[in-house]
């Protein structure tokens, strides 16, 4: 899982975060992700099946897509397809992914790289693996994240944000026991380069094997821990936690987690700050009402959410 990796952590800034006098996130739910597929038939982890979304507010679905080592000729996509209402981050730790959408957006990311796209009023898009990856195979690891926008925001135009692995925001511990990547939002005065319309925090995280992390987070958000590999705790109740697992938390100052002995703990950090209006999500589409997506599948239908281009994103 290479992402972005720091042979070096003393080089790093160094979180500043003192727990004393504040309250500790408790484990609220712990799932297990299912498995599916998705496109044209990669496989994924639903991470955020079976938990309420009252837990999950401002966020509304998750896939793990892989960790899978493709043979030649695997290596799948998605077909054109179109989204409204809300706000697609498509996060690649191994493999590359290529993207097109109707805005004029797209490009290649890899290894550390996040394409951000804001569906707003209306797109079509394309997720596709490269030709060169399809007829070698590989390793392939990513996940794409749902954020919603409030009713004030869901008519926002299209925005596509391209966010290099080199511009993530990199931090570690006193201890240098750990490796936090901020993708967006802030933590500790460490903020992400991704621009959001809803208050967030996307972060991947290492923790190494036998060690403990406390990550501050705003206490007015809810707060989740995504395990993407590895095993550890969370929490000083030491709520045991391993790969495909999601945790939700109580509300609360920081959560705290731990690694266990033999392995890292990869994870990701979701913060974010609640809309609390009606989510309704049908198909490719997150709206606040039945007739706002009834509406959404017409305007797709007649072409109002954009056209295939005629010619395919360079890359």
């Amino acid at each position: 899982m290479p992402a972005v990796y720091v042979d070096k952590l003393s080089l790093l800034e160094k979180i500043r975060f003192e727990a004393l006098n504040k309250l500790e996130r408790q484990v609220s739910t712990l799932t297990t992700a299912p498995s599916g597929f998705e496109g044209e038939g990669f496989p994924v982890k639903r991470a955020f099946y079976g938990v309420p979304i009252s837990k999950l507010d401002p966020f509304v679905h998750m896939d793990q897509m892989g960790q899978v080592n493709y043979r030649p000729g695997e290596p799948k996509g998605t077909p054109w397809h179109p989204h409204r209402g809300f706000e697609t981050v498509t996060y690649i730790m191994d493999g590359t992914f290529v993207h097109q959408d109707s805005n004029g957006g797209g490009g290649r990311i890899t290894n550390g790289d996040t394409q951000w796209m804001t569906a707003g009023s209306g797109i079509l898009h394309i997720e596709t693996p490269p030709e060169e990856l399809v007829v070698s195979g590989g390793l392939f690891h990513g996940i794409q994240l749902w954020v919603n926008l409030p009713k004030s925001k869901k008519f926002a135009p299209p925005r596509y944000q391209d966010i290099r692995a080199e511009k993530v925001s990199l931090f570690s511990t006193d201890r240098e026991d750990s490796l936090m990547r901020v993708i967006a939002g802030e933590i500790d005065g460490h903020g992400g380069p991704g621009l959001t319309h809803t208050p967030i925090v996307l972060a991947h995280g290492t923790l190494f094997e036998d060690s403990m992390v406390e990550i501050p987070t705003n206490s007015t958000y809810n707060a989740l821990i995504y395990v993407l590999s590895g095993s550890g705790f969370a929490s000083t109740k030491r709520v045991a936690v391993k790969s495909g697992q999601l945790v939700t938390f109580s509300g609360g100052d920081y959560v705290t987690l731990f690694g266990s002995k033999g392995e890292n703990l990869e994870f990701l950090l979701l913060s974010g700050e609640p809309i609390n209006e009606p989510v309704v999500q049908y198909g490719p589409f997150v709206m606040n009402t039945r007739d706002e997506i009834k509406q959404a599948f017409e305007d797709y239908e007649s072409g109002k959410l954009g056209t295939v281009p005629a010619k395919e994103v360079d890359v």
